[in-house]
């Protein structure tokens, strides 16, 4: 396909020297935020969400536990986001340890709560390696609970796609398929497991696409703050860390104020060539830590709105 003139100005301003020069910041966020485990970490994660509000987050998102074990914290968390910070806020939900009727409850609980928008996962079994086993009474794939909570509320349902294949995929075209079922079924968006190549992305938009999937994919960005942690992250779901992203942090580990200079290149780099390649909607996987992906937002020419602006 010959790229239109339009397409070429914007990688030629995505690319240009300085990398962000220019951009116009006309890109759409979100945030995904993990639930406290304590007052310091609550305390934490507010101050997170009083930093990221000011870009207008299309909405923001906050994760749950293997087998409900952040039920309630999510549940707490959702609510006060919506609540008093005043933002769109997605509860998770998994299909993992809860009968059909345990999720109807949550679900009816989020609702009451003012909540309008669920992430909807399978979920995993909480061990590494374990597969999934459905509940006995509950949803058996991921595809199941969005259906099942369309019948529930009218809610606005995201769900999960994998650039480079879920583990427990047959194969990726399998996977596809199964991303497929689940968009059929009533979710409007997908938001992508994080990677770290812009072309792993393309590509598997276009496999998408090649399979009659027009929904909107979202890519999920992870800000490295912790080499050691994001290559145990990626070694859970298989994502591939390039050799020059190892190479950029080889022989700094004695060098935290080093390094943390140089945490700001691999996400910035890769979301410089997404905006190239026309993907104007992301979203953050914030640890809680909302730093890298201000800084990010603000590469990509994103500034506070309104009254924050």
């Amino acid at each position: 396909m010959t790229p239109t003139l339009n397409q070429l100005h914007e990688y030629r301003t995505a690319t240009d020297t300085p990398l962000f020069s220019g951009l116009p910041g006309d890109v759409a966020v979100s945030f995904e935020f993990f639930p406290p485990k304590s007052d310091k970490m609550e305390a934490q994660l507010w101050d997170a969400v009083t930093q990221l509000k000011p870009l207008g987050p299309s909405f923001v998102s906050v994760t749950y536990g293997a087998g409900g074990s952040t039920r309630e914290r999510t549940h707490a968390t959702v609510a006060r986001i919506i609540a008093e910070a005043g933002l769109p806020a997605a509860a998770h939900l998994t299909c993992v340890a809860a009968s059909k009727a345990e999720i109807r409850e949550v679900a009816e609980h989020y609702w009451e709560a003012g909540v309008r928008h669920i992430v909807a996962l399978r979920g995993d079994a909480g061990e590494p390696g374990a597969p999934f086993v459905p509940h006995p009474d509950g949803y058996a794939s991921a595809a199941d609970l969005v259906a099942g909570l369309k019948e529930i509320a009218d809610f606005e349902i995201s769900v999960a796609a994998y650039p480079e294949t879920h583990p427990d995929a047959d194969c990726p075209q399998s996977d596809i398929d199964n991303l497929k079922r689940k968009l059929d079924a009533g979710a409007s968006r997908a938001i992508s497991q994080f990677f770290f190549s812009a072309e792993t992305f393309f590509a598997f938009r276009d496999k998408c696409a090649a399979a009659g999937i027009d929904a909107p994919i979202l890519p999920g960005i992870l800000p490295v703050t912790n080499v050691a942690q994001a290559r145990k992250f990626a070694g859970a779901c298989g994502a591939a860390i390039p050799a020059w992203m190892d190479g950029l942090f080889e022989g700094l580990d004695a060098q935290p104020a080093a390094r943390q200079y140089l945490q700001l290149i691999p996400q910035s780099v890769l979301s410089c060539r997404l905006y190239a390649g026309g993907v104007r909607d992301f979203h953050f996987y914030t640890l809680n830590r909302p730093d890298l992906a201000y800084a990010i937002c603000h590469l990509l020419g994103k500034r506070p709105v309104g009254d924050a602006a």
